[in-house]
């Protein structure tokens, strides 16, 4: 699919990945509609940011994915559409279990249904890594078992296996599109890396965390956005699982002291029980192998290794000083 010229519909665009995809595609040419999560409020999230060049090519849609007719009102005239509206917060899963199957599995089914129906082109679904559980091997292929260790997790597999069932079942033409765990600016405090940035920025050198010693592959999201695009463009990439990473695996630990070097500032670190998950629910490890993404799309990050992991690191610091929403918020508060 060429994107430039495309009409696309952007799910949980007012989200951290969404408003930044939105960005990618309005510069490669797509005129984009941006569904966002109707509220009271008319906030749109972090659209409400982006550049004036860019939100004046924006058509903006407040709406839910719970809402099978509005899923498809938005969706009408639309040739792609990138699916990234979910409940994402993980511990909060463990809390209201019912609200992320509402809206991760069937509002990805009212996205599905909506797409066979009007003849989308093409449809991008959003995973996560959250999928496999931790590690049986590294690293992980898109063929490793899935185990769904949070009632989040578990949400992420029933939508993922839907979407491909329509594949199959319809050759409704969608790719799922797992991304490891994306970071970069305007990504929530909630999130690792913006907590120790936060808490840092304002001062405290003792920093509160959970569990320091899973691994994770931190992917900048520049590299994520690129990652969805080259889904959306390949034809080859229909009814096929890819993942996107930056193939370099670093603990929790070694994370916080890369941005404190990064930061100029000496660390100590503090557990707070908090922010633990349940012992069975912890995902220990996930390292991504991206040599599917670089077969099949071409696409490889551009942040990898620590070197990139630093770079990726220091531009999400700079984003965080200059912003001045994340000022007012408490660093050593955790929301979940």
């Amino acid at each position: 699919m060429n994107l430039a010229g495309c009409k696309a519909l952007v799910t949980g665009a007012d989200g951290f990945i969404g408003s930044h995809l939105v960005e990618e595609l309005v510069r490669n040419g797509c005129e984009v509609k941006a569904l966002v999560y109707y509220n009271a409020f008319g906030y749109t999230g972090w659209l409400s940011r982006l550049p004036d060049e860019i939100k004046s090519q924006i058509e903006l849609i407040s709406g839910d994915i719970r809402d099978a007719s509005a899923v498809k009102q938005a969706m009408r005239g639309c040739g792609l559409v990138m699916h990234l509206a979910a409940l994402v917060g993980i511990p909060y899963s463990y809390q209201a279990p019912e609200s992320y199957i509402d809206t991760n599995v069937k509002g990805t089914l009212n996205i599905l249904q909506a797409a066979r129906e009007i003849g989308i082109a093409k449809l991008v679904h959003t995973s996560t890594s959250e999928v496999y559980g931790t590690a049986r091997f590294v690293p992980i292929t898109e063929e490793h078992p899935l185990l769904g260790q949070s009632p989040y997790a578990a949400s992420k597999i029933g939508a993922d296996q839907l979407a491909l069932s329509f594949y199959h079942s319809y050759d409704t033409p969608v790719s799922v599109i797992r991304p490891f765990n994306t970071y970069g600016p305007r990504q929530s405090l909630r999130a690792v890396i913006p907590t120790v940035i936060s808490q840092i920025a304002s001062g405290t050198r003792h920093i509160r965390l959970g569990s320091l010693h899973p691994t994770r592959d931190f992917t900048f999201v520049k590299d994520t956005v690129r990652g969805f695009a080259a889904v959306a463009a390949s034809p080859e990439s229909a009814g096929q699982v890819i993942q996107i990473g930056s193939g370099y695996e670093i603990s929790i630990g070694r994370t916080a002291a890369l941005i404190a070097e990064v930061m100029g500032a000496e660390i100590e670190i503090e557990a707070d029980e908090a922010r633990f998950r349940p012992a069975k629910s912890e995902v220990g490890r996930l390292w991504a192998d991206t040599s599917k993404a670089h077969t099949l799309l071409g696409w490889q990050p551009g942040y990898t290794g620590e070197e990139g992991f630093k770079r990726g690191l220091a531009e999400t610091v700079r984003w965080f000083a200059a912003d001045q929403s994340a000022r007012h918020a408490n660093p050593q508060a955790y929301t979940i």
